[in-house]
């Protein structure tokens, strides 16, 4: 637990600095250094066998998220699949410019078009449901609901997914109403909410599927970056699409 809470002490550090620079260029090698990490995670649960050429095509991309991230995604996809067509490589190459390449440039790219205010949003309103869903789970699991959330993660309770959702699209609402009116915020952090929990399911799954317990072990009592990032992958392409409607 000691080494779970220095973790997450040097995670929000981090973010704090990054947020109060909030400077794109630091922000962009930030998430540059997230993609590079989270990208091998991915390859190791599509079990994709990486070479010197596929993180050639990954630094290429992340070159161009510094000029504009929804380009680099689009291009990322783009190259990869042209690079196994041409040489015919196996298919599953693709998967990790799909999750998590694609995701974390849309994330990026919610900062690119609307600025820091809104990537915090978003973070607060995934976290708290991460939270919130945790400690209502811990007391309350199996209390109204008498089946689990779903097989593909047993511990995941009914009361404890609506518990997240409550209270993170509450807290949420409330933080986006600084900066969009409160009914569109709190709508907008309930469907983010709602999502993040289905982005947290996808990477259990992952981790199901490739006999794992964890996507990685570069955060002590954490696991991999993925494992910290999951909920985002899902809701911020959406929170994305949401703010452009």
């Amino acid at each position: 637990m000691k080494e779970r809470i220095i973790t997450a002490m040097g995670i929000l550090a981090v973010l704090l600095i990054v947020a109060v620079i909030d400077n794109y260029y630091l922000t962009g090698f930030l998430f540059a250094i997230i993609c590079i990490i989270g990208f091998y995670e991915a390859a190791r649960l599509f079990n994709v066998n990486l070479d010197e050429k596929i993180y050639g095509i990954l630094g290429i991309s992340l070159l161009f998220s510094f000029v504009n991230p929804f380009f680099a995604g689009v291009f990322g996809v783009i190259l990869i699949a042209s690079y196994v067509a041409y040489f015919q490589k196996e298919i599953n190459l693709i998967t990790p410019f799909i999750y998590p390449f694609v995701p974390l440039m849309l994330f990026y790219g919610l900062y690119f078009k609307y600025g820091m205010n809104t990537a915090i949003w978003l973070i607060v309103t995934v976290a708290l449901t991460d939270s919130f869903a945790y400690f209502t789970g811990k007391n309350f699991a199996r209390k109204f609901f008498k089946n689990g959330f779903c097989l593909t993660s047993p511990n995941k309770s009914w009361e404890g997914v609506i518990g997240g959702i409550i209270g993170g699209s509450i807290v949420g609402g409330i933080v986006g109403s600084f900066y969009y009116p409160f009914f569109i915020a709190f709508g907008i952090s309930v469907v983010v909410s709602i999502v993040s929990i289905f982005g947290d399911l996808f990477e259990s799954f992952l981790k199901r599927r490739a006999g794992v317990k964890d996507s990685g072990n570069i955060l002590p009592g954490h696991g991999g970056i993925l494992d910290r990032i999951d909920g985002y992958l899902f809701s911020a392409p959406v929170m994305l699409v949401m703010l452009g409607i």
